[in-house]
């Protein structure tokens, strides 16, 4: 596409040069002169319109990556941990968050915590929110103890949402 326009846009300028030079075929010079200064012209504001264009295109690019990012967090966050019992009885969970997105910064991600007992059979859910702000590439851990259901014996977090 853009050959064929820089191959119109240069017909166009060969065909108006020629003309030109015809009617001003006794100074030379002249001539020579007005067709390098007109050439310049036209090629120097293709090129900045076809800068701007690219530039344009950059940025809607980059716009488009920071909306999905922040439409969808549970895809750009992944959280994994692990549990143990303390002397108490209470199951501690220690987890760590990751943030996979490019642009977007997450805070206050809330977690959904299932406990299952060794058969896997879903005995309760509880929600936990962390409220970390999370650079891109960044990471945040934190720790929660819960009076698991009786018969737990594995935990498992899942993103649900976050804020931006």
């Amino acid at each position: 596409m853009r050959e064929r326009i820089f191959n119109e846009q240069f017909f166009q300028i060969y065909t108006f040069m020629l003309i030109i030079y015809n009617s001003m075929r006794k100074t030379t010079w002249l001539g020579a002169f007005v067709f390098i200064l007109f050439f310049t012209a036209c090629t120097g504001n293709s090129k900045s319109k076809t800068d701007a264009k690219t530039n344009d295109a950059y940025e809607k690019g980059k716009l488009s990556v920071e909306e999905i990012e922040k439409k969808n967090p549970e895809k750009f966050l992944s959280v994994s941990g692990s549990d143990r019992r303390n002397i108490l009885g209470q199951t501690v969970v220690k987890a760590s968050i990751v943030n996979h997105a490019k642009m977007v910064d997450f805070k206050d991600i809330e977690i959904k915590l299932s406990f299952y007992s060794k058969t896997g059979a879903l005995l309760e859910e509880d929600h936990e929110t962390v409220y970390q702000s999370i650079h891109p590439g960044g990471s945040a851990s934190f720790k929660s103890k819960y009076f698991a259901p009786k018969g737990t014996d594995s935990v498992g977090l899942t993103v649900i949402r976050a804020k931006y």
